[in-house]
């Protein structure tokens, strides 16, 4: 049996034994009162694990399409093709749809045909519709561009619910909401490497569960203290810990800041201004606390209490400040784009090619022709995506050439990088050698190489930030095991960098993060903190062939702009090959997926630093503190209500 069948085997035992114990239960006697979790828990636990894996199942069956794996086959045991994408989908529905109508069935009937609360009886279902509603506000496959306006609403069910029941339940809906969105968010994963969205999901599942326990738990301490002060604070709690757990979740080994809510709003240019200030932190507070002051009317209007019109007040100034900075530094802009100043004119080239294939002859030839349209209009900087040239230009130019392919095409390239005579950045895997106990020790990198007109090369860039089990695994001494079972599902695993370079042109001064080192807010700016004029960005989203993840990544991008006042360009392999403003505006663009190159004259900015670029992540730290005077002040408040 395959780990499919044993999962689906354990679901069907799981909803035998909850069926057995809810009849022999109705047959004794007893009432929904007495046995709450069987009658009204155990339905939506089953449902909600019978949704996940039915949507693992679903989106594991577009890996058929996979075909750039299939070179592993041979060699890597564990790796298991869906076998055809339809019948895969079919198999999917046959098994699983029986099961979440039973599961949805016994959960319409035990809650909305006994005598619960409204709000209670319909959680489930208010829950499973924010996290779609927050993955929709996203780039997706609904609307490649996202639909922005649903991240003002979509938490609105969901904060509904979690202020009307019970901390236990509220973790369970809070935490479903956002495995459901994170996985329709990021369905794209399973065409990345067969364990990535896995990984994905439980760390989020992980982290999602004590974020909201922690955040309820808040949320009734204000509660129990007096209810003028529930009403000044209570509505305060969750656009703070949003804040904050976005944060959180973007640092460290497994930091992965993608689907965060302020970034669905980068095509409203007026309100990611913000980000200039507080970062994109300062956008996913705005558009939350307008998701929680809706709520707070919305449970006060259920309730039937009377709520301050304090919410409504604060959630107007802040609205109309964010618009007016939007609205200062879009004039700003203009005015210095009136008033001209430098350029430098940076050629991209898209060649809608999967580096991981074994054709990097052709490859290159595709590199070569784009690059010879590009070098008509006299560029001063030729990018070339991430691993755009794959053989290891360090390795094998040290080999000879007439007894080594790889030798011969490294050749061919050097030669030709000097041929072109203008600088010339790519991707490209690179390593260094260290002696550790007298035993020499080889690292490799996924680099980003710069070659100057003469053909030297002049600097070299070892991406830091890497992608977690997939790119990077620190504990490979201590977890061997898992270590070896990474790499037997096609993890190429990399070292990370231990150094921020700034690349130095004649004409400016540029970074280069690495495919998705540009979501990471703080990375980016501390290479501009060092200097870089430009953020120039290497991808490779050739292999995920989706619209959505192609924008969710750009949108990611966007906001390094407009944080740092710095222009961004993007040189992917394929995906969106793209020139951002500093105001996140995308002024010229390649198509999704299609050999293509880009000629753009970027503004060099004369200097000067943001305030999210002088003091970083200030915001989510601000948000902390904010939390932990609202529980002191709660506290103090409940026990002196306690006293009375």
């Amino acid at each position: 049996m395959s780990t499919a069948e044993y999962v689906y085997a354990f679901l069907l035992l799981l909803h035998a034994l909850t069926a057995t114990a809810i009849a022999v239960s109705l047959r004794r006697g007893v009432t929904t009162e007495q046995a709450p979790f069987l009658f009204f828990r155990a339905p939506e636990l089953l449902f909600a694990l019978s949704a996940v894996v039915f949507l693992f199942s679903f989106i594991y069956a577009t890996n058929a399409n996979m075909d750039y794996v299939q070179r592993f086959m041979a060699t890597h045991g564990n790796l298991r093709l869906a076998p055809n994408s339809s019948k895969e989908r079919l198999s999917a529905h046959l098994r699983y749809l029986p099961l979440l109508t039973v599961d949805a069935a016994a959960v319409w009937y035990f809650r909305v045909r006994t005598s619960v609360a409204r709000v209670e009886a319909w959680a489930l279902p208010a829950a499973i519709v924010s996290g779609i509603l927050y993955a929709l506000s996203e780039p997706s496959f609904v609307r490649t561009g996202g639909i922005p306006v649903l991240a003002w609403v979509c938490l609105v069910p969901l904060f509904v619910v979690l202020e009307n029941v019970g901390l236990a339940q509220g973790i369970f809906y809070g935490t479903l909401a956002g495995i459901i969105q994170t996985m329709m968010s990021n369905f794209w994963l399973g065409t990345f490497n067969l364990l990535t969205l896995q990984f994905v999901t439980v760390v989020l599942l992980l982290e999602y569960v004590p974020f909201m326990a922690i955040s309820l738990a808040l949320l009734r301490l204000t509660r129990n203290a007096s209810r003028g002060w529930s009403n000044a604070v209570g509505w305060l709690v969750f656009p703070a810990a949003w804040t904050v757990f976005d944060w959180i979740r973007s640092q460290g080994f497994l930091g992965y800041p993608w689907g965060m809510l302020g970034a669905s709003q980068y095509s409203v240019i007026p309100i990611i201004q913000v980000a200039s200030m507080a970062g994109v932190w300062g956008v996913t507070f705005v558009v939350t606390l307008a998701n929680s002051v809706i709520a707070w009317y919305a449970s006060g209007w259920i309730r039937g209490s009377r709520r301050s019109v304090v919410p409504a007040v604060a959630l107007g100034a802040v609205l109309a400040a964010s618009l007016v900075w939007g609205g200062l530094q879009i004039r700003g802009a203009a005015a210095a784009s009136r008033a001209g100043g430098r350029t430098v004119r940076v050629a991209l080239v898209q060649q809608d090619a999967d580096p991981r294939k074994e054709d990097y002859g052709q490859t290159f030839e595709t590199l070569k022709g784009l690059t010879a349209q590009a070098l008509v209009s006299k560029p001063d900087l030729v990018a070339w995506s991430e691993t755009a040239f794959v053989p290891n230009i360090r390795r094998w130019s040290k080999e000879d050439p007439s007894k080594f392919p790889l030798a011969a095409l490294v050749s061919d390239f050097l030669a030709y990088q000097r041929g072109i005579r203008t600088w010339l950045l790519t991707g490209n895997d690179d390593y260094q050698l260290r002696t550790i106990n007298g035993a020499e020790e080889r690292l490799d990198y996924n680099g980003a190489v710069l070659f100057s007109p003469a053909g030297q090369r002049a600097e070299t860039y070892h991406k830091i930030h890497l992608v977690p089990f997939t790119e990077y695994f620190p504990f490979k001494k201590q977890l061997p095991g898992l270590y070896q079972f990474l790499l037997s599902f096609d993890a190429y695993l990399w070292e990370p960098g231990d150094r921020r370079v700034v690349f130095r042109h004649p004409l400016f001064a540029f970074c280069t993060p690495i495919c998705f080192e540009d979501s990471f807010p703080n990375d980016v700016r501390r290479f501009v903190t060092e200097g870089a004029q430009v953020i120039l960005n290497l991808s490779n989203d050739y292999w995920s062939q989706t619209n959505a993840e192609a924008m969710q990544h750009a949108a990611n991008a966007i906001f390094r702009a407009v944080e740092n006042r710095r222009p961004l360009a993007r040189a992917s392999a394929s995906g969106l090959t793209c020139v951002v403003d500093t105001l996140g505006r995308i002024t010229a663009r390649c198509p999704l997926y299609e050999p293509s190159f880009l000629v753009a004259d970027l503004p060099i900015p004369d200097g000067g630093f943001t305030v999210y670029t002088i003091f970083g992540d200030w915001f989510p730290g601000a948000m902390a503190l904010l939390l932990i005077g609202i529980a002191m002040a709660s506290a103090v408040s409940a026990r002196r209500r306690g006293r009375g």
